[in-house]
């Protein structure tokens, strides 16, 4: 991959939400944290504000992904809101263009829907979602050409029409952290993002096929990509890596199966860590870029040039909401150049 400088301002800014429930907070409070967190977004002139569909896990509140982006959406005014993403193996697909459909009614112009291809949950619950339905490899690209289908103006004689979702064509997005998905957004010439979050290995690699295999469609005449990248900002480099503990908790627990509620920081989390965790949560979080706004700065200037990324989607854990809008609001300033 070519790689160059690429200024800052001219790249979106975003944000995905897992919604987290804290230590010693409720659900609700996990709710109300996401809709402040997203009205600050949007007056930060943030893109787009995005919220994973994750189940059967007690420290993530965003399960019911469509219900909450209507909930977010209604309680802004500008910013887009969408699914980073629905994972279409747990949803029949007319069930999923009713969803967006109506929400795209509701809130014109303002609706993305991401599509994952994993189940983002363990086996037991992707049963339950979709009862005994077994998942083959060419089952996401003919559900993703049935939302194509479904989301688009109805043809006469269509013998099936989603009612909301015909002729309302909801931007769809592929999100992955393999190269499936890159390949296929760059065959139905889609948008793309990567899940770098969580899943940095293959980021160049993915973004490589993307844009080689791009085909010009409908919807984009040049590959669009976007990466996800873990952000914790403070006044210094101390206090990021203080707050940045909350984090670093959070991903041995999903290293280790230990998966829980987002902890409050603690002091020297990482120095308690033998080397092979410590090696692991930086595999895990090589993309994430922690601390003062000078240090903020050079780190999304390296990713935006490694990756000549069209736009960053930011994963901010921060314990304490007023210091997780802080976070957010240096981001903004440090993206403005």
């Amino acid at each position: 991959m070519n790689t160059g400088y690429k200024p800052l301002n001219e790249i979106k800014l975003s944000m995905l939400d897992l919604v987290a429930v804290r230590e010693g907070g409720t659900v609700a409070d996990a709710l109300g944290i996401a809709m402040k967190t997203a009205q600050h977004a949007e007056s930060l002139g943030f893109e787009r504000y995005w919220l994973a569909e994750h189940h059967n896990m007690i420290g993530i509140a965003s399960s019911a992904t469509a219900v909450l982006v209507g909930h977010i959406a209604g309680g802004t005014q500008r910013i887009r809101v969408g699914s980073g993403g629905v994972m279409l193996p747990n949803h029949a697909p007319l069930v999923v263009a009713e969803a967006f459909g109506t929400l795209a009614e509701l809130y014109p112009g303002r609706i993305d829907l991401g599509l994952g291809r994993a189940p983002g949950t363990d086996q037991m619950t992707m049963r339950a979602l979709r009862r005994d339905r077994v998942e083959r490899e060419d089952d996401f690209p003919r559900d993703v050409a049935e939302l194509q289908h479904l989301l688009s103006p109805a043809q006469p004689g269509q013998p099936l029409v989603a009612t909301p979702g015909a002729g309302t064509q909801v931007p769809i997005w592929l999100l992955g952290s393999s190269l499936f998905s890159a390949q296929l957004a760059a065959h139905l010439g889609l948008p793309y993002a990567f899940a770098s979050h969580f899943a940095p290995r293959y980021l160049l690699q993915a973004l490589e096929v993307y844009r080689t295999n791009f085909k010009p469609s409908a919807t984009l005449d040049k590959p669009y990509a976007a990466i996800g990248v873990p952000l914790i900002a403070a006044p210094t480099d101390e206090e990021a890596e203080y707050l940045a503990s909350s984090t670093y908790q959070r991903v041995l627990g999903i290293l280790t199966g230990r998966r829980g509620l987002l902890p409050k920081p603690l002091e020297g989390f990482l120095e308690q860590l033998d080397e092979r965790a410590r090696a692991a949560i930086a595999d895990f979080l090589a993309c994430a870029v922690v601390g003062s706004p000078e240090t903020v700065k050079s780190g999304l200037q390296q990713l935006a040039n490694a990756t000549e990324a069209d736009e960053l989607v930011l994963v901010s854990d921060v314990f304490d909401l007023d210091l997780r809008l802080r976070s957010l609001s240096i981001a903004g300033d440090v993206m403005k150049g």
